[in-house]
């Protein structure tokens, strides 16, 4: 199914605009997200195609049936509080039965895993994220060649040095594997290559060195030495690099690149307020997205804040949720049975 096949059903319950627009941080250039809930045909539902949620291309849009929006309330999910906590302004459509679905019954302590820890992941995926902004990878990728070394006395060479500096061709070269010594190889040379050496690697993308087997009293001309995890370790961030490369926001990596604080400044924006919004909800019992601190958010979306500084203001923040987690009066989790009451009720109204 669609999201066109949703409203052309009529099957939509709940309908309204979400992110910063909610949230009152939204600029000239935000765009819209929606966030709904739906509920199946009463054949899909009690057939074999459950379907939990649907979404648009961009997931610009998404769409919860009603049962995983529950489930997801239960577990004090913060996107999916943040639906049901919608202000007036930003609802498009809400189905009277929505109306038993209470803000109130779903927020308790979970909240300081479910935002909190949540912001701790965001916060250690800005680390990483500034360790790519901060050092690129060339888009030509190295070979298993450039992880291998020749012994040079007490010192190492680069094997490609080693062959430019004897004038040979890694396809004359034959190896043979030191025992009890990983990653170590004797190196025989076949300059005519009438002999079948394998050469140091067989093909340019091999992921290994080849061994080949060497006549007696071939002269040895030095040892190899392969760095197989160094180069499976380059490999992986190398993919994982080129991956976000392709996926990043342009405008966002451009709007990064500009203030030159080398971190993605609206991860942290977004980072800072979540941390704040299971402070507000653990100090207060209650959930308003709509933030009061919009130009401090905005000064940190524009990046003019020290990474350092976000770091230990976050550091504080976390303190400040445990300290209230303790002495707040919401209830450990939400009452599941309750919910799960809730959720036959609405259910039966909308099969019978």
């Amino acid at each position: 199914m669609t999201i066109q096949n949703l409203k052309s059903q009529n099957l939509i319950l709940f309908e309204v605009i979400s992110g910063s627009k909610s949230f009152g941080l939204n600029t000239p250039a935000s765009d819209t997200d929606i966030k709904g809930v739906y509920y199946l045909p009463k054949e899909k539902f009690f057939g074999l195609d459950y379907i939990p949620q649907i979404s648009n291309e961009t997931n610009d849009e998404v769409y919860y049936e009603i049962g995983r929006f529950v489930e997801l309330l239960i577990k004090n999910n913060p996107n999916i509080l943040e639906i049901l906590a919608s202000p007036d302004d930003c609802i498009l459509y809400k189905h009277p039965l929505m109306e038993n679905l209470k803000l109130k019954d779903f927020l308790s302590k979970l909240c300081k895993d479910s935002f909190a820890g949540y912001a701790v992941t965001q916060i250690k995926k800005a680390r990483g994220l500034n360790k790519k902004i901060v050092n690129p990878m060339p888009k030509e990728k190295k070979g298993l060649l450039d992880f291998c070394s020749v012994l040079k006395g007490y010192e190492t060479v680069s094997v490609t040095n080693f062959l430019a500096e004897n004038k040979l061709k890694q396809e004359q070269i034959g190896l043979v594997n030191l025992p009890n010594s990983r990653g170590m190889f004797a190196m025989f040379c076949d300059e005519n290559k009438t002999l079948g050496y394998k050469g140091i690697i067989q093909k340019e993308n091999s992921n290994e060195v080849s061994v080949s087997s060497i006549p007696k009293n071939e002269k040895l001309i030095g040892y190899l030495s392969c760095n197989q995890d160094g180069y499976s370790k380059y490999c992986k961030e190398y993919t994982e690099y080129f991956s976000w490369i392709d996926k990043r926001n342009e405008e966002r990596y451009n709007t990064n690149q500009q203030h030159g604080k080398n971190y993605d400044s609206k991860n942290m924006m977004h980072t800072i307020r979540l941390l704040q919004t299971a402070e507000q909800i653990l100090s207060t019992g209650t959930l308003n997205i709509r933030v009061s601190n919009r130009d401090e958010l905005l000064d940190i979306k524009a990046g003019n804040k020290e990474y350092d500084d976000l770091l230990e203001m976050a550091d504080d923040l976390i303190a400040s949720i445990e300290n209230h987690y303790k002495t707040s009066t919401l209830p450990e989790k939400p009452d599941e049975e309750k919910a799960i009451q809730t959720l036959i009720k609405i259910r039966e109204e909308l099969y019978q």
